[in-house]
């Protein structure tokens, strides 16, 4: 009987020959996609750190210059004002869309009925043109716009949202980007309060918390990892605005809301300075990757 079981049972080295077809088997099926990745996502930035070191021209013709570019990036002063420029951007930008797809996550899991009706039209935003919301908003901004319009009805002047001071123009964009925006971290951070236990919440509940006691002390540190990974994915779509700002101000006025990528595309497209551009591109690339890791510092710290 025993010698019978013990034929049956497959030997260690079949065992391992079947892990290793598995293993081939699953390489087979996501080699496609990670080809494409490889071919535009690392192919492209490895070019354009390459074409950092030259004078990249429009006809193809390219000279090896070393570290001009990057000594120009240091002492040029329209990077410097894009660069405080984009920061005031993200400090508008990523408090406001984590409170915003927080609260909203949050009020989306204590419904009880139209949960999927309300999350596809918080969500619907997202999928919106950021040319169109750009022109929805550049109405509801102007001086005979919605706003205006109703808080002149209230005797109130009216506000330059898009051609006042630099943190009034920025502020006014930010809003548009958290509202085109803000559905997919919702999305993301609803995922994530879905994870969390009931049995901890109604323990807390019995022990006398309140809704906002049980928030802060039972769900939000529990939520924290899905938290640094929104506040991440934000701050870097933060240093890639451009769509809004190109739409809606144009960079303007006076340099007020030009942005990191708005100079990258300048320098690229408008003036074929594309190792200029390239060098932007990196500094971008460099300054989003120290500002994560500053990030994964205070926001994640029990998971490193």
């Amino acid at each position: 009987m025993t010698s019978i079981s013990a034929r049956r049972r497959p030997s260690a080295t079949r065992r391992r020959w079947a892990n290793t077809n598995g293993m081939w088997a699953g390489i087979l099926f996501v080699l496609p996609m990670l080809v494409l990745f490889v071919v535009f996502r690392f192919v492209p930035s490895f070019g354009a750190i390459g074409m950092s070191f030259t004078d990249y021209r429009l006809n193809g013709d390219f000279e090896v210059i070393g570290f001009e570019n990057y000594s120009r990036l240091v002492s040029d002063p329209i990077f410097r004002n894009a660069l405080v420029t984009t920061l005031i951007y993200a400090a508008f930008y990523v408090p406001l869309i984590v409170v915003v797809s927080m609260f909203t996550a949050v009020v989306l899991d204590k419904l009880v009925w139209g949960v999927g009706f309300f999350r596809g039209a918080l969500f619907l935003p997202y999928v919106t043109s950021f040319v169109l919301a750009g022109v929805i908003w550049y109405w509801i901004y102007s001086a005979d716009g919605l706003v205006n319009g109703l808080l002149q009805r209230w005797g109130i002047d009216a506000i330059p949202f898009l051609s006042g001071d630099q943190w009034q123009v920025l502020g006014s964009l930010s809003v548009v980007s958290v509202w085109r925006g803000f559905g997919y971290s919702m999305l993301i951070l609803l995922a994530g309060l879905k994870t969390i236990p009931t049995e901890l919440t109604e323990a807390a509940k019995l022990d006398g918390a309140n809704a906002v006691q049980r928030f802060f002390r039972v769900t939000l540190p529990l939520l924290r990892p899905v938290v640094f990974f929104v506040v991440v994915i934000e701050t870097i779509a933060a240093f890639q605005v451009f769509d809004t700002v190109y739409v809606m101000t144009g960079g303007g006025p006076a340099r007020a809301s030009y942005s990191l990528v708005y100079a990258l595309y300048d320098e690229g497209f408008k003036f074929f300075d594309f190792g200029y551009a390239a060098t932007i591109g990196v500094a971008i690339f460099a300054l989003v990757f120290v500002i994560s890791i500053i990030q994964r510092r205070f926001l994640d710290r029990d998971e490193t």
